[in-house]
């Protein structure tokens, strides 16, 4: 008796750890339809697959794989014990992105049988970047509470390191980077900019980051022991995150070739303009991730 009530339940946790995966599939294709839509109906991504550079593009879906390794030890789509089930997340998360872009860039008739096969590869890759960090993100925002109630808490979130908060900023800011970084109006705006201009969107973007965080009181949000000088998360935490979110910015406008033929003052100033949502993107990822 002791031996088959052993195989039962050991069937019965095959059957709930196979339930468990499925929905977290179903919320990653709901988090890559949820957080990546606004991308996939915007005409300057269309266009960036049919004619972005293909190294750059190939460098882009090369480092997004560890991010989404990494993003998944922190966040999957299941309880994850080893680098094996991490990147088994990750590959599952890029192929969730990759078919959720496939299907609506079809779906709204931009995908087309005698496109060249460069054409169609280009555009179905550009958008599965963002959708398949969508896909990630979906199991963190879109578990139900009697799912984690279930689940051992010490597991569902790993509490994250110093350098593993920083990680989880640059991922915000890449996030939120991605929806504007192709836009002609990250140029144009540099272009209408004055120095006092830049100077003042540098400020408000670091107050909103360490406002987010430490002031305001969002959920999520971390508060400063009375003993801790105010100056202590701004230095460790809030400058650090917003030079992440200019390096991330740099490196999406390159990427997205907004960089060729761009004087280095308006190169500067789009930096700093797109440094604004990224640093938001990065202030929003440690309070919900």
């Amino acid at each position: 008796m002791s031996e088959l009530a052993a195989r039962g339940r050991d069937l019965v946790q095959r059957r709930r750890a196979r339930t468990a995966f499925l929905a977290g599939m179903g919320r990653g294709l709901a988090g890559a339809l949820l957080f990546a839509l606004p991308m996939l109906m915007t005409m300057e991504m269309w266009q960036l697959g049919f004619h972005i550079d293909r190294e750059k593009l190939l460098l882009l879906l090369v480092i997004n794989l560890p991010l989404l390794l990494i993003l998944s030890h922190h966040i999957g789509f299941e309880e994850t014990f080893g680098w094996r089930e991490d990147l088994r997340d990750a590959i599952v998360a890029y192929g969730i992105g990759i078919a959720a872009s496939a299907l609506i860039l079809a779906l709204f008739g931009l995908l087309k049988a005698e496109m060249p096969i460069s054409e169609l590869f280009g555009k179905i890759a550009v958008q599965a970047v963002p959708a398949s960090i969508g896909a990630m993100l979906g199991r963190s925002q879109l578990t139900r509470d009697e799912d984690e109630e279930c689940e051992n808490p010490e597991l569902r979130k790993r509490p994250a390191t110093y350098f593993g908060e920083l990680f989880l900023m640059a991922v915000g800011a890449l996030f939120l980077s991605l929806n504007v970084a192709p836009t002609e109006e990250m140029i144009l705006l540099s272009y209408k900019m004055t120095a006092w201009h830049a100077l003042a969107a540098i400020a408000l973007s670091i107050a909103l980051m360490h406002g987010f965080v430490y002031a305001v009181s969002f959920e999520g949000g971390h508060e400063l022991s009375p003993e801790t000088p105010w100056w202590h998360a701004l230095i460790r935490f809030t400058l650090p995150g917003y030079v992440i979110a200019l390096s991330i910015s740099l490196f999406c406008l390159w990427i997205f070739e907004q960089v060729d033929g761009t004087a280095l003052t308006p190169l500067i100033f789009a930096v700093i303009v797109l440094a604004f949502p990224a640093a938001i993107g990065a202030a929003a990822a440690r309070l919900i991730l």
